[in-house]
């Protein structure tokens, strides 16, 4: 369905030919909309499922240029997910004590448990776009004999063998970019200025960043082609229009979770003697007025079940 979106290293990506403001999937925003509440709920009850599981995470990750929206997606598409099991996190600038550790380690501590779903607004990538494009890395503390020339290779390399060491150890990885035009990112920066409600959104640094546009666009296509694989694959999509990007970005999550295919745990037949002894305790303890509700309530069912 969404298949043309997808990058698992099988094909390459070409960002001057991807399309920003594509509705292939759904061309009626009405529609779209409607589909994104399904989804929706279907999302719900298989992150129940997952939660319950307990034998595979997953981390849902967001790259974009600036305004392409990241915060907007994230709050439609996964408001619907019980916050037990569900943990969001905001990679910015690091922190001088993360800075003292090797680039991947402030990601490691928010890989989520078994069970557990981990959405990242920006992520590890920071460090082989921002960090490639302003070069960060070149006035970071480094030992003699790292080869400065080679840090961003080395890093798609190491992105890649932690993925592939997170896939063996029951942590899935989807890897979303939400590919937005200059055009319409001009659009947007111009609405955060002019609409008052969305002024705390402009930051004149987003703007600064605009500059370096195609050095963005550069390292995104490389950093994409670069460790896209079948385990930990890349999603484009299209993000001109935020309800069309919503609901693909809700298609993708859902696919993912039923591929996952987490069940409910299987009850024993010795838990089963258990509940049953505890039944009897529990009602024990009722009212009479309890116990023949919970009666009257057996009975319609037991009429139901044969009637159907």
């Amino acid at each position: 369905m969404f298949k043309h979106y997808r990058y698992d290293g099988s094909k390459k990506f070409d960002i001057a030919k991807s399309s920003t403001n594509d509705k292939t999937l759904c061309s009626n925003r009405e529609e779209a909309e409607k589909r994104l509440a399904e989804n929706n709920v279907l999302i719900d009850e298989l992150q129940n499922k997952l939660y319950a599981d307990k034998k595979e995470g997953l981390i849902v990750l967001f790259q974009a240029m600036d305004a392409a929206g990241k915060d907007g997606t994230i709050r439609a598409v996964l408001q619907c997910l019980s916050p037990h099991g569900v943990h969001e996190a905001a990679f910015k600038a690091p922190s001088s004590t993360e800075l003292a550790h090797d680039f991947l380690w402030r990601i490691e501590q928010m890989v989520p448990a078994k069970g557990e779903i981990a959405i990242f607004n920006r992520s590890h990538y920071e460090d082989v776009l921002i960090g490639r494009v302003k070069e960060l890395y070149r006035s970071q503390a480094n030992a003699r004999r790292i080869n400065l020339d080679k840090v961003i290779e080395h890093r798609y390399e190491d992105i890649c063998n932690w993925e592939t060491y997170l896939w063996h150890n029951n942590v899935r990885v989807v890897k979303i970019f939400l590919n937005v035009s200059k055009d319409e990112q001009a659009r947007r920066f111009l609405s955060r200025i002019e609409e008052p409600a969305k002024n705390w959104k402009f930051s004149e640094a987003d703007w600064e960043e605009r500059k370096y546009w195609d050095a963005y666009q550069e390292a995104f296509e490389d950093c994409i082609n670069e460790t896209a694989t079948e385990h930990a694959p890349w999603y484009v999509v299209p993000a001109d229009h935020k309800w069309y990007m919503r609901y693909v970005v809700s298609e993708i999550i859902l696919d993912t979770l039923k591929e996952m295919n987490p069940q409910y745990p299987e009850v024993t037949k010795e838990r089963l003697e258990t509940f049953a002894k505890l039944k009897e305790e529990i009602l024990s303890e009722l009212p009479p007025e309890d116990k023949k509700d919970k009666k009257n309530k057996k009975d319609k069912k037991s009429k139901k079940e044969k009637k159907g």
